[in-house]
């Protein structure tokens, strides 16, 4: 059974262009897998905690227990959500040029040395991910379409090569990215991008269908 690990991170609850977008993503999806099944994760609705004294410790330990310490058990789950998935959707409005503080929250949860990348200090790499390739579905909206890639203002856009780097250090690296736009224009552009949007999601579905996206756990 192929698993769809749907990943919110939108402030909003209704009116969410990434929840809708995602939303259509699952259904699409379950339609082309029936044997599939969606996991969904609300950074929203259930914020992961900031990394702090007790988290550092415990995520930089020499030695590891063998029992999850109480300061990395949420961690731990998120880590094993990614693991447990052959497709992940994320879903990441633009906040400010970047990336919402509960998804930024979330990333400083799941890159941990040790789990998600390796450390080897003395070596001319010293880092290297430890998470398999699996693809990323990232669907991100943006009140001014100019931020995105080509726009005029793209050299604003600070939450793609964020990812890409965030991502793609702990293994992540088959990105694939939706875009929507104008949404506080309010016009033309934003009804139109936002239809596209959803053709690319119908077409990224069917696409990926046709792969073969099983987990090398």
């Amino acid at each position: 059974m192929k698993t769809l690990l749907l990943i919110h991170s939108s402030g909003r609850i209704t009116r969410s262009i990434t929840r809708r977008l995602g939303k259509r993503f699952a259904e699409k999806w379950l339609e082309h897998n029936r044997d599939s099944r969606v996991v969904e994760r609300d950074l929203t609705a259930y914020p992961p905690p900031f990394v702090n004294e007790s988290w550092i410790s415990a995520a930089f330990a020499e030695s590891q227990p063998r029992k999850t310490p109480e300061a990395l058990r949420v961690s731990e789950t998120l880590i094993e959500e990614i693991l447990q998935a052959d497709l992940i959707v994320l879903g990441a409005p633009m906040y400010n040029f970047g990336i919402p503080a509960q998804l930024k929250a979330y990333l400083d949860q799941i890159v941990r040395p040790g789990r998600t990348f390796a450390f080897e200090s003395g070596t001319p790499e010293p880092y290297r991910p430890l998470i398999p390739s699996r693809p990323v579905v990232v669907i991100t909206p943006a009140g001014d379409g100019d931020l995105h890639p080509g726009g005029p203002l793209a050299h604003m856009n600070h939450l793609e090569p964020y990812l890409i780097t965030a991502l793609g250090f702990n293994g992540l690296t088959d990105l694939h990215f939706i875009r929507a736009g104008y949404d506080e224009f309010q016009d033309d552009r934003a009804k139109r991008s936002l239809a596209t949007a959803e053709s690319e999601v119908d077409a990224m579905v069917e696409m990926l269908s046709r792969v073969e996206v099983v987990s090398d756990i």
